[in-house]
């Protein structure tokens, strides 16, 4: 499949900033076998006094960002043109939940996919009993970590709604777990920690998802966002899946990759600093559109 992809992030500010330092984690890159990124361009206003890109540990592509000058605003702009490929069906290779920690400890990868770095909790993702516990209770003997993936992934979405008045960026997985309510960054963050639990690791997808209107309806331009979805390792034989808890499937050809790390702040889309006061403002659009062959 093939898309267009617009993305436009406005940042406004009551006074005037100065020294505003912003990473921007926006940029796919290329995964072999699953996505290959075409044309793109950036475009950031006011135009910064320092710009460059670097690849961070997970292998995302950052965008580092400066003005030495104050700015009362910023915009983001983004398109590209990315195809996300069809895989194969993975057969029945999967580990069996019982054997991956024996697997796990004989691994002596430490790069940046290796599952040893997705294994312990995380600031986003600490350990939480009542998650451990909705965890196993998820799970039947003899299952696969795969199967153990899935399900757990639908206890979550049967057991949680979705709710953008209920949390924000800020709120702990624990939060939103106890109200059983967020949005696709708490879904995640729930099955990451839930995961975990039950020895299985885990970690945080950002990027985006092809949406369709209601039955009958037009499709809106620019009223959709990032999503966020969960990569968990299942074994050697087959390693990582992907599966997306807020919509409770598999992830496929709908999706478009950003990056991944252990938990949000591993791919927060803008982070940074500022020297100024008051108040700030912000809002996002995205539009992910297919191209007909």
């Amino acid at each position: 499949m093939r898309y267009d992809i617009t993305l436009n992030i406005d940042y406004r500010y009551s006074h005037p900033t100065d020294r505003t330092r912003n990473l921007l984690r926006i940029l796919p890159h290329d995964l072999p076998g699953t996505q290959v990124i075409g044309d793109w361009t950036l475009a950031l206003t006011p135009r910064p006094s320092e710009q460059a890109h670097f690849t961070d540990f997970f292998g995302n592509t950052v965008t580092s960002a400066v003005w030495h000058y104050p700015i009362d605003a910023v915009k983001i702009s983004l398109s590209l043109q990315a195809e996300r490929l069809r895989s194969d069906p993975f057969l029945s290779l999967a580990a069996p939940l019982s054997r991956l920690g024996q697997d796990l400890a004989a691994l002596r990868d430490v790069s940046a996919r290796s599952p040893l770095h997705f294994t312990a909790a995380s600031r986003r993702t600490p350990a939480h009993a009542g998650m451990g516990d909705f965890a196993r209770a998820a799970l039947r003997p003899g299952m696969s970590a795969a199967d153990a993936v899935r399900a757990i992934g639908r206890a979550i979405h049967r057991h949680m709604e979705f709710s953008d008045k209920a949390t924000d960026v800020d709120t702990p997985a624990a939060v939103a777990f106890e109200k059983r309510a967020g949005v696709c960054q708490d879904f995640t963050h729930i099955m990451i920690t839930c995961l975990r639990a039950v020895g299985i690791p885990a970690g945080y997808v950002s990027g985006f998802l092809r949406t369709f209107p209601p039955p009958g309806k037009e499709k809106l331009v620019g009223v959709d966002a990032m999503h966020a979805w969960v990569c968990a390792w299942v074994g050697p034989e087959i390693g990582w899946l992907e599966f997306d808890p807020t919509n409770n499937q598999g992830v496929g050809v709908d999706y478009v990759t950003i990056g991944y790390g252990c938990d949000y702040d591993d791919v927060a889309p803008v982070c940074g600093a500022m020297r100024g006061m008051g108040d700030q403002s912000s809002k996002q659009s995205v539009d992910v559109a297919e191209v007909a062959d």
